[in-house]
């Protein structure tokens, strides 16, 4: 049984972020084909030891951020996480996952720290792959590395017709209290359903932190020195924190979907420990909740290792018809687009739709990269002896200066 997933250039879309948002005016940067970005991307990883077809897919799933504007998972996280896990050697680039158990709709699977970038779309299509014959594929992982962008994982269910469910704990990685708690227990704890949409609109791809917002997004206001709103992170004594970098500074947690108790926080509290269930606690993964994290001091602490994640695929043609279900999908989906806007200048969506549509754009024009970021990577290309990345309009020599 092979757990390489089979590779393709997809038409992303993403968590919904851009819900209701109108395309972006120009903004600074550069521009780069998405070809490109892909090529270097893939050579970077293999400069770490990833096998070719893995590092290709382990790219894929990183600029899947990039193309459909969920920027705060996409390249930013190459020199900031992905290459440290694998130079700390928390992440082996050439682990095989194990299978520790196979009942043919149900697998368990040992990743044995996988990049979880690869390893992750590999147990998709596995999942994929048994629901076709079963009618249902249950993939639960253990032994998992940092999986990126849930949405990319399961969108690949949603592309070959069927409904894709991933849950992914963060291993031992402790940043959330439980309500009115004093000690950060669990991670963000992200959760990703997706489904097609009917043949001629974009996949609905829902990708959420199980937290008010993931750790990505504190930190990208905090590089550009941005205040946050008010129920993002919180301090000791459950007070509002506006400053993004005073998560990294210990002095503020994240707080649930829902905010404060009030406003509905044991909703996104309850859907953070759903995924830890289904994630880790029936892989056997590490526990955020373990009674070792009772002795902490309430900051954020603990590594993102051991993850256990749950890959979920549901092949609607097997329970009724096909053609049946895309028609009433697009009905569903298209319904939503027509529904009457209360500002016209932004539509109605759902989520998966504006991502899908960037990434068009983005597919065809290229890919939009802020100057710091272009530069970093031009900078990495250095270190790896490796071509940087070319914008669009450069000359190979302007590239290389």
């Amino acid at each position: 049984m092979s757990l390489t997933p089979t590779l393709t250039t997809h038409h992303a879309e993403g968590d919904g972020a851009r819900l209701g948002t109108a395309p972006p005016g120009p903004r600074p940067g550069v521009t780069v084909r998405y070809p490109e970005l892909l090529r270097f991307t893939a050579e970077v990883f293999a400069t770490r030891g990833l096998p070719a077809a893995r590092a290709r897919t382990a790219a894929e799933a990183l600029l899947y951020g990039d193309l459909t504007g969920l920027t705060s998972h996409g390249l930013v996280n190459l020199t900031r996480l992905y290459l440290p896990l694998l130079d700390e050697g928390r992440a082996d680039p050439g682990a095989e996952p194990e299978v520790l158990a196979d009942l043919g709709a149900a697998v368990l699977l040992d990743d044995r720290r996988a990049l979880g970038l690869w390893a992750a779309p590999a147990a998709m299509d596995l999942a994929v792959e048994r629901a076709e014959r079963h009618g249902v594929g249950l993939v639960s992982v253990r032994g998992a590395t940092h999986l990126g962008c849930a949405g990319f994982h399961t969108l690949r269910a949603a592309r070959r017709g069927l409904i894709g469910l991933v849950a992914a704990n963060c291993g031992r990685q402790r940043i959330a209290r439980p309500p009115g708690g004093r000690t950060a227990l669990l991670g963000t704890n992200p959760l990703s359903v997706a489904a097609p949409a009917g043949d001629r609109l974009h996949p609905f791809v829902l990708d959420m932190s199980t937290t008010a917002v993931p750790t990505g997004r504190v930190r990208a206001a905090a590089r550009a020195g941005q205040q946050i709103p008010a129920g993002w992170l919180a301090d000791q004594q459950g007070d509002p924190v506006t400053d993004p970098a005073a998560f990294d500074r210990g002095e503020a947690h994240l707080l649930w979907l829902g905010g404060s108790p009030q406003t509905g926080a044991y909703k996104g509290y309850g859907l953070g420990l759903v995924v830890e269930v289904l994630g880790a606690l029936l892989a056997g993964a590490g526990l955020g909740p373990e009674r070792a994290a009772l002795t902490g001091d309430g900051r954020p602490g603990g590594r993102d290792d051991d993850i256990g994640y749950l890959a979920l695929a549901i092949a609607p043609g097997t329970l009724r018809d096909g053609q049946d279900f895309a028609r009433q999908a697009g009905e569903l989906f298209g319904t939503l687009l027509d529904c009457p806007p209360v500002d016209p200048a932004n539509p109605v969506g759902y989520p998966g739709h504006p991502e899908g549509e960037l990434a068009e754009r983005q597919l065809i024009g290229g890919v939009h990269l802020a100057p710091a970021r272009f530069q970093e990577l031009t900078e990495l290309a250095a270190d790896c002896a490796l071509t940087p990345p070319r914008p669009i309009g450069a000359t190979p020599q302007a590239a290389a200066e």
